[in-house]
C-alpha cells in the first residue's frame, strides 16, 4: 500500500476461550525453560524436563498431525524443521496503544501482517526464510475460528485475513495449500511480545543509508547503524512510508535486514554465550506466552524442542541461511494487492524439497528498500571449552560469511528466477530512504 496508511475494513472481533495461568504455573515454567539454557549450554542430559512439557502447553494451538514430543535429551533435533512465523496486529490490551490505527477504531480483530514460513533442512544444515506478503490474494481454505463458528473457503482474498477467520492454524492451513509444505511448528506474536523479547535480547543493529522519518509509525532514525529494542525495533519491523517504494514489499526486505542481524548477532555467541542473558530471553519469552502475547503449536510449546531446533541453527554457515520474498507482481486492480509468480514459487518450493544450495539472481528487495553494503565478517573459531569432567560439549565450528553462491562449486546448488528478490546473512544490507 504506497502512500497512504492502512484502512483496512473492521472484521469481526472473535470471542477468545478463558485462559487459566496461575503464577505458580508462570514461575515453574519460567524455571523448567532457564534450567533447559543451562543444560544446553553445558550439553548434560535434561531427563528430568520429560514432564514439564504440559506447564506451558495449555495456550497452545492444534495445528494437525504434530509430531509426539521430543525424548527427554538435549541435543540438536534430528531432520528437516518447518515452522510458520506469523506477526499479528492486535489490538488487545496494551497493543493498542502502539497503533493509531488501533486508537481511531480503524481496524477490529487481529490479522497476520508478517507471515514467514521458515525451512531448516538437514544434512547439510541450511535455513530459508520465505515471507509471504499480506496483500497477496491467496485462495483460503474452510476454518474454524477460536470461537467455533466456521468461516466459508474463499478462491481470493488477501493472505492476512487468513488469521482473521480462524487464528493460527487457519493460517497455518493457507499457507500449506499455497506453498504444498507440510508445517511441523507455528507460532503468532502480538505487538508488545515484539517489544519484550527485543529488549531481552538486547537489541539488534540495523543499517540506514539515509535519514528515514515515518509519521504513521512514529519511528525517526538518522543516516547510519543504529542498535534497535523495544519499540524502535517495532517501528522499524512495521515501517514502510519513508522507505524504499513505501509499500509493504518494502517493509518485509526491512524486517529480512533486521533478522539477518539477528542470526548474525546470535551466532556470534553476544547472545548464545552469555547465560544471564539467556536466562532473561527465556523468562522474557514465557511471560509473553502467559501474558496472550505469544501462541504456540501444541509441539512448539516444549522447552525441551525449543531448544532442539535452535541448536540445530548454531554452525550454519552465514551463505546458507538465505531470507527470500514469495515473488509476487502488482494486480492491475489497484489497491497495493500483489499476486503470487507461480513457477518462480514453484521452482523455489522444489529446490528446497531437495535440499538444494540456493543462489540467489534477483534483487535484494521487491520494494526497492534494502541494498547490498558489503559481507559480514566471519566469526572467529571458537577456542574448544575444556570438559572438565562436567560432559561439556565442545563449541561447533564457527560459520562463516560468504557470498551468497556456495563456496564449493560441486555443491548440489540451484540458481532461483530473479522474479525471488532476497539475500543470505553474509550480505549486510542498508535500508534505503523513500524515493
Amino acid at each position: 500500500m504506497t502512500g497512504a496508511p492502512d484502512r483496512r475494513p473492521p472484521l469481526a472481533q472473535h470471542g477468545r476461550a478463558p485462559r487459566s495461568r496461575p503464577l505458580t504455573r508462570l514461575l515453574l515454567a519460567m524455571g523448567v525453560v532457564a534450567a533447559v539454557l543451562i543444560v544446553s549450554i553445558g550439553g548434560v542430559g535434561a531427563f528430568a524436563l520429560w514432564n514439564a512439557a504440559d506447564l506451558i502447553s495449555a495456550s497452545s494451538v492444534q495445528i494437525g498431525d504434530e509430531d509426539e514430543l521430543p525424548p527427554p535429551t538435549i541435543g540438536e533435533i534430528e531432520g528437516d524443521v518447518t515452522m510458520l512465523l506469523v506477526g499479528t496486529d492486535s489490538c488487545e490490551g496494551p497493543n493498542a496503544a502502539l497503533s493509531g490505527a488501533c486508537q481511531a477504531g480503524d481496524t477490529d480483530g487481529e490479522r497476520n501482517d508478517v507471515t514467514m514460513l521458515v525451512r531448516i533442512s538437514d544434512s547439510p544444515r541450511r535455513v530459508t526464510v520465505v515471507s509471504i506478503p499480506r496483500d497477496m490474494m491467496v485462495s483460503l481454505p474452510e476454518c474454524t475460528g477460536p470461537d467455533g463458528r466456521t468461516y466459508r473457503a474463499e478462491s481470493s482474498a488477501m493472505l492476512n485475513a487468513s488469521y482473521a477467520n480462524g487464528g493460527l492454524s487457519c493460517t497455518v492451513d493457507t499457507v500449506e495449500k499455497l506453498t504444498g509444505t507440510q508445517i511441523q511448528y507455528a507460532a503468532a506474536i502480538r505487538w508488545t511480545g515484539v517489544i519484550n523479547l527485543s529488549d531481552a535480547v538486547g537489541g539488534v543493529d540495523v543499517c540506514v543509508a539515509g535519514d528515514i522519518s515515518d509519521g504513521y509509525t512514529g519511528l525517526n532514525l538518522t543516516a547510519g547503524t543504529h542498535t534497535l529494542q523495544g519499540a524502535e525495533a517495532l517501528q522499524f519491523l512495521r515501517i514502510r512510508h519513508g522507505i524504499g517504494d513505501g509499500s509493504d514489499l518494502g517493509r518485509i526486505s526491512n524486517q529480512q535486514q533486521f533478522m539477518s542481524s539477528l542470526v548474525r548477532k546470535l551466532q556470534s555467541q553476544s547472545v548464545l554465550g552469555n547465560p544471564a542473558t539467556l536466562l532473561n530471553f527465556a523468562g522474557t519469552a514465557m511471560q509473553q506466552v502467559s501474558n496472550g502475547q505469544l501462541i504456540l503449536s501444541s509441539g512448539l510449546a516444549n522447552p525441551t524442542r525449543m531448544v532442539q531446533i535452535a541448536m540445530a541453527l548454531r554452525s550454519v554457515p552465514f551463505s546458507d541461511i538465505v531470507f527470500v520474498q514469495y515473488p509476487t507482481y502488482y494486480s492491475s486492480s489497484g489497491a497495493s494487492r500483489v499476486l503470487p509468480v507461480t513457477d518462480a514459487a514453484d521452482a523455489l518450493f522444489a529446490a528446497l524439497a531437495e535440499n538444494k544450495a540456493l543462489i540467489l539472481t534477483g534483487e535484494a528487495s521487491q520494494g526497492s528498500a534494502v541494498e547490498v553494503t558489503g559481507e559480514a565478517a566471519p566469526l572467529p573459531t571458537p577456542t574448544p571449552t575444556p570438559t572438565g569432567g562436567s560432559g561439556a560439549e565442545t563449541p561447533a565450528p564457527a560459520a562463516s560469511a560468504t557470498a551468497s553462491a556456495p563456496a564449493d562449486p560441486s555443491v548440489d546448488s540451484v540458481e532461483l528466477p530473479s522474479a525471488i528478490a532476497g539475500t543470505t546473512a553474509a550480505q549486510v544490507t542498508c535500508t534505503q530512504p523513500q524515493r
